[in-house]
């Protein structure tokens, strides 16, 4: 029985891609044609994601027609913004998102010193008012939000400030 035993050829132990490689690593390789952004390699003309790992992934991208392409109209635009990672995307906190924010905790703030309950932001007549009045109106949430958000929020703010003033 062990005459007829099929043995396979010896197997190559060697990889063909770099194991020990970095996007950043590759950007130096190859200059200013690509970038690195939260551990990613883009092409910066054609706004890509590149395989960091296989050097020739990279060089056939390089000499492909389409990156030629883009790449003369890139330098044609002279401005083009880079790809970001999604992560980086959220952790970004806008103008417009802090103001929101602001928005809403001072409405909350307003309906608290005025005595009206929470509950009459979700009448129709106050929604519309808002939306139509007020800049990032439309984006105050319902009632229920409201409070279990940014109530505790300023009840907290409203705390310090009497504590502050009772010293």
């Amino acid at each position: 029985m062990e005459r007829f035993v099929v043995t396979a050829p010896p197997a190559r132990n060697r990889s063909k891609t770099a194991l020990y490689v970095t996007p950043l690593d590759r950007v130096t390789e190859f200059g200013g044609e690509l970038h690195e952004d939260g551990g990613k390699l883009f092409c910066t003309s054609c706004n890509v994601v590149l395989n960091h790992v296989r050097k020739s992934a990279i060089s056939d991208h390089l000499k492909s027609k389409t990156h030629t392409k883009r790449k003369a109209e890139f330098e044609e635009q002279n401005v083009r913004k880079k790809q970001r990672p999604l992560t980086a995307s959220l952790q970004c906190n806008s103008t417009a998102q802090t103001e929101k924010v602001s928005v809403i905790q001072d409405f909350v703030k307003m309906c608290l010193e005025a005595n009206i309950p929470l509950e009459k932001a979700d009448h129709p007549a106050v929604r519309a008012f808002l939306s139509r009045h007020v800049k990032n109106g439309g984006s105050i949430p319902k009632s229920d939000q409201l409070r279990r958000a940014y109530l505790p929020d300023g009840y907290e703010n409203e705390n310090q400030l009497l504590s502050s003033q009772d010293c």
